[in-house]
C-alpha cells in the first residue's frame, strides 16, 4: 500500500475518533438541555449535524494526511501538523465545553481560538500542498457558521 494512503487513512481515523468524542459530548445535552436554550433563526434543525461533521471529519482527515505523507521531518510539514493536531484538539474541547458542561461563554472564546487557528493551518497547509488547503475551506466555512451560531446563543440566553 503507498505511503500516502496509509498516512490519509490513519488522517481520518484519528478525525472520525475526534468526531466520535465531541458526539459523546453532544449526547448528553442535545435532548436535554440545548432544546430549553433560545437559538437564532438560523440554527439548523440537529439531524444536519452529524452528516456535516462526518464529511468534514473525513475531508480534514485526508487533507492533513497528505501533508503528512509529504515528510514530518520537513520543518514546513511539522509546523502545519501541529497547527492542525491544535485546532483538533480545539474541536474537541469546544464540544465538551459547549454541550459536555453547558459553558456557552466558555466555549465561544474555545471557538473564536479555533477559528483563528484553522486559519493558519489552511495558511501553512496552503504553503505545501494546495489541494490539501482546499479541503478545509468547508470546515473553516462551517466553523465560522458555528461560531456565530455559538456567539448568537450566548447573546440570547
Amino acid at each position: 500500500m503507498n505511503k500516502k494512503v496509509i498516512f490519509i487513512s490513519i488522517s481520518i481515523t484519528v478525525c472520525l475518533l475526534a468526531g466520535v468524542i465531541g458526539a459523546f459530548a453532544t449526547q448528553s445535552s442535545v435532548h436535554t438541555w440545548y432544546p430549553t436554550l433560545n437559538k437564532p433563526f438560523f440554527n439548523p434543525p440537529n439531524w444536519v449535524f452529524a452528516p456535516v461533521w462526518t464529511f468534514l471529519y473525513i475531508a480534514m482527515g485526508i487533507a492533513s494526511g497528505i501533508i503528512w505523507s509529504r515528510g514530518f521531518h520537513h520543518k514546513w510539514v511539522k509546523t502545519a501538523m501541529y497547527h492542525f493536531i491544535f485546532q483538533l484538539l480545539l474541536n474537541v474541547l469546544w464540544s465538551l465545553v459547549f454541550f459536555g458542561m453547558n459553558k456557552i461563554l466558555s466555549a465561544l472564546f474555545i471557538i473564536i481560538g479555533l477559528f483563528i487557528l484553522l486559519l493558519f493551518t489552511y495558511k501553512r497547509f496552503k504553503i505545501i500542498n494546495s489541494f490539501a488547503a482546499n479541503l478545509l475551506i468547508p470546515y473553516i466555512l462551517w466553523v465560522g457558521f458555528a461560531l456565530a451560531l455559538n456567539l448568537s446563543i450566548w447573546r440570547l440566553n
